[in-house]
């Protein structure tokens, strides 16, 4: 199997992906999957579906591709209306035809969340005080229901590896568009990486297991950060030109 490049949670961050995209060409990787949340965000959704399309990428939908295509515009959340109200039919269509979890025929398994839920954080949790942190070990394997030996998950943000003691792994790429947010559910939280630069993984087999490494890809921020605060989100602003939002 030639190296995968793994990306997730683009957030409609156009210019992220584009580098990213440019970056994982330059190593010579030529096989990409998307683990979703693709487009939502007060940015630029049309430009990444448009990417994400034409380079016929294997995609995923997340559970915010899923609000977009099952919540009524005047329900959504401020960043889905955004996207919403940028991408045209086809995208929607596309949107649609993403399958919620994936298996690849080399033993890899695909999810957003969890295998079972796509709002689930898989390896971190929250603590008393809403700090993330990683969760313990029986945590992590009770919720590995799946037989994969290299199992592909998303959502936190946070780029994070977890090797299970039978073998499997679980790996999680970090963002490519949105180092950092705040949510309410299950409790008040923040999530930061703490870095600006669009953050994606890579993935290939060796003789002893899986070889991993994380890629992070700095880019001029300065058109989503506008964007951003176009639409009247400093919070997303802070999160995109730095990596924190505090």
């Amino acid at each position: 199997m030639d190296p995968l490049a793994v990306i997730a949670d683009i957030h409609g961050n156009a210019d992220a992906l584009d580098a990213v995209l440019s970056d994982i060409a330059a190593r010579g990787v030529r096989r990409i999957v998307a683990l979703g949340d693709h487009l939502s965000g007060p940015l630029a959704a049309r430009e990444c579906a448009d990417l994400l399309v034409a380079r016929q990428i294997t995609c995923i939908r997340g559970n915010h591709d899923r609000y977009l295509t099952e919540q009524a515009p005047e329900d959504m959340i401020p960043s889905d209306r955004v996207a919403f109200d940028q991408i045209g039919p086809h995208h929607m269509d596309w949107l649609r035809g993403l399958p919620p979890t994936l298996h690849l025929p080399e033993g890899i398994f695909l999810c957003h969340g969890t295998p079972e839920s796509d709002t689930t954080y898989w390896l971190d949790t929250l603590g008393p005080g809403g700090e993330a942190q990683l969760r313990t070990r029986a945590e992590i394997e009770a919720l590995a229901v799946v037989p994969a030996s290299l199992t592909l998950c998303a959502h936190t943000h946070f780029p994070r590896r977890v090797d299970l003691p039978d073998g499997r792994v679980i790996l999680n790429p970090g963002s490519v568009g949105c180092p950092g947010y705040t949510d309410d559910h299950p409790v008040p939280h923040v999530m930061e990486a703490a870095t600006p630069a669009a953050c994606y993984a890579i993935v290939e087999p060796r003789a002893t297991g899986w070889a991993s490494s994380f890629h992070h890809v700095p880019y001029d921020t300065t058109r989503m950060v506008a964007f951003a605060r176009q639409h009247g989100r400093e919070t997303w602003a802070r999160a995109i030109g730095t990596g924190w939002v505090r």
